[in-house]
């Protein structure tokens, strides 16, 4: 005697199912895709627009939110220049070219990307070793000789010079100022920030 199968036991039953759920999943992941798109865009809530280098970025402990996030506060215009959103655009563009084409990921990390052999660099811009006023000379100077103006806390790690231009030097730190302004929802965890403070 042969029984019929269950429904849920027949091959055409599983055919049909897994078409449903890989058509969902697709619909999912592409609906998710634009979810992300949107809070990873220049001028999200989490990410600000390329202007923002024009500010003054502060870094602050949120009781609430139990970790450090970026405070954009007053004018502090990068190098003493108020940029507008095309010009910032580009400058921030050509510091993040300027990384990528020095691969500067082979030794630093950055947004969690990279390497660990030397500092990360996610919120460089707001790192105590560069003190307050005047850091973006510093951080220029620093890229455009290296060997003269490192830190090596010991460790006698040395950024070799790479040859990075004047431009390309200011383009590096309008692109990590830029990013230190990103909520990184507290990453990387630990950082002490230049005038951190707990709100």
């Amino acid at each position: 005697m042969n029984e019929p199968l269950p429904f849920w036991a027949s091959e055409t039953f599983w055919k049909k199912t897994a078409i449903w759920v890989t058509s969902g999943s697709f619909v999912l992941l592409i609906l998710l895709t634009f979810d992300s798109l949107a809070k990873i865009s220049a001028g999200g809530s989490r990410v600000p627009a390329y202007s923002v280098i024009n500010k003054d970025i502060s870094y602050r402990f949120d009781k609430q939110l139990q970790r450090y996030q970026p405070v954009i506060l007053g004018d502090a215009p990068l190098f003493g220049k108020m940029l507008s959103e095309t010009e910032a655009e580009q400058l921030v563009a050509l510091g993040k070219k300027t990384t990528q084409a020095k691969n500067c990921m082979n030794c630093h990390t950055l947004l969690g990307n990279g390497a660990y052999y030397a500092p990360d660099l996610t919120k460089a811009w707001l790192d105590q070793a560069w003190g307050g006023a005047g850091r973006e000379t510093a951080m220029a100077q620093f890229l455009l000789d290296p060997e003269k103006y490192a830190h090596t806390y010991g460790s006698n790690r040395k950024m070799p010079n790479l040859g990075i231009t004047e431009e390309e030097a200011r383009g590096v730190v309008a692109f990590l100022k830029w990013m230190s302004a990103i909520d990184t929802n507290g990453f990387p965890h630990n950082f002490k920030a230049i005038g951190a403070e707990e709100e």
